[in-house]
């Protein structure tokens, strides 16, 4: 397990948990470019990353996630916070816009801000102390 801290600045900081069992090859892709800061896209309830350094194919990869996970998506290289549905989910499912490699959880339980979060928002993903 690997504890992620995420800042979005002047808003909060949030934590993530990160799982080598899932996809450990994207996991230590993703920690080698640590720290990063990177702007966020706002996708229904999705935040994703502009692209990232992070450069890996499908591991593991899911067509449907579950709340609160953290996923790598390989076409757009970018990390993605997933807090709720997406506009091409069926009701009660989670859809990724293609299929993420899932590398871990948001362990924070206020997630309502996350709705707040503008397109361009920066944020930086560091490794907590």
């Amino acid at each position: 397990m690997h504890k992620i801290t995420l800042d979005f600045p002047k808003i909060k900081t949030i934590y993530l948990e990160l799982d080598d069992e899932i996809a450990p090859k994207t996991i230590k892709a993703f920690l080698d470019c640590l720290p990063l800061t990177v702007g966020i896209n706002v996708w229904g309830e999705e935040l994703y990353t502009d692209e990232t350094p992070v450069v890996i194919g499908a591991e593991n990869a899911k067509s449907l996630v579950d709340l609160m996970d953290v996923a790598y998506w390989p076409t757009g290289k970018a990390i993605c916070l997933f807090f709720g549905p997406t506009p091409i989910g069926k009701k009660g499912d989670i859809k990724p816009y293609s299929p993420v490699n899932v590398i871990g959880k948001i362990k924070d339980e206020d997630k309502g801000f996350l709705k707040d979060i503008r397109d361009g928002t920066m944020v930086t993903f560091r490794i907590s102390k």
